[in-house]
């Protein structure tokens, strides 16, 4: 009995967290599919009585740029990403496979910088890009994220486990250091850099804070600025709306993590994050 406890507690720890986590998803999506009359009453049932249809879906598409958000989204997280790989991937390579003065300091300071918000840096990042006339463009949201110290210590973890007989024979047959690093290293992290694209994507798709400080034209507005925008200038307290702009925001992160699950899994269990 003990052991069928022991093993049971666990999975059910497990599934009480996630029931706990998918909850406000399930309510944001029961929201959209709610007839107006029924949002504000008491009852905390969160399935409709009656099936409202796609109406606030409609609504919002109507009202609302979504297709510019998300087209701003889309721009926004693929410059952050393509440039965080560009720099991480040779940064981690030589932290991992080259021996040099100074590279257990920085392999520490990388670590100290894990533990930075980006609320402490926010004023002189806004100051810096305010002088040089950047405020209100792509690059704007873009900037302060281009060098990724997760990257780097991810991607770091994963280049120790690669066979350094490789890399030798590899360098015998004149292959220079660069190409070692984009032509045979580089493929062999597919899981560890779908991991952290997952990630990537995920926390500036999501981000609010800083595109409030640097954006205020609706035109460069991301998804959840966009819909905080949407929010206070046209749906006022028609929440089924939101929900159902918050849904549709929602959906491609959770498509493109449902896509890449396997490598995201292969990524973090190969990189010692167990």
């Amino acid at each position: 009995m003990k052991t069928w406890v022991r093993q049971a507690l666990p999975h059910l720890l497990l599934l009480l967290g996630a029931v706990w986590m998918l909850t406000p998803f399930i309510w944001m999506l029961c929201t959209a599919f709610k007839a107006p009359s029924e949002i504000f009453e008491s009852s905390l049932w969160p399935w409709p009585r009656t099936w409202y249809g796609f109406t606030h879906f409609e609504e919002v598409l109507k009202t609302a740029p979504m297709a510019r958000f998300m087209f701003n989204g889309l721009v926004v997280c693929a410059g952050i990403l393509i440039v965080q790989l560009l720099v991480a991937i040779p940064a981690a390579y030589a932290l991992a496979k080259h021996r040099f003065w100074g590279r257990d300091t920085l392999l520490l300071g990388i670590l100290a910088a894990l533990t930075i918000p980006i609320q402490v840096t926010a004023l002189p990042l806004y100051l810096g890009l305010s002088a040089l006339g950047w405020l209100n463009t792509y690059l704007a949201q873009m900037l302060p994220f281009f060098l990724s110290m997760f990257a780097i210590f991810l991607l770091r973890q994963h280049f120790k486990t690669f066979p350094e007989e490789i890399l030798q024979a590899a360098r015998l047959d004149g292959m220079t250091e660069w190409e070692i690093v984009w032509r045979i290293v580089t493929p062999s992290a597919t899981p560890a850099i779908a991991a952290f694209s997952i990630f990537s994507l995920v926390a500036h798709w999501n981000d609010l804070y800083w595109p409030m400080i640097v954006i205020s034209s609706t035109e460069l507005a991301p998804p959840p600025l966009g819909m905080l925008l949407f929010a206070t200038a046209e749906s006022g307290a028609n929440y089924g709306a939101l929900m159902a702009g918050a849904t549709l925001i929602t959906a491609p992160m959770v498509l493109a993590f449902l896509l890449a699950r396997r490598r995201f899994i292969q990524g973090i269990t190969m990189t010692g994050f167990r």
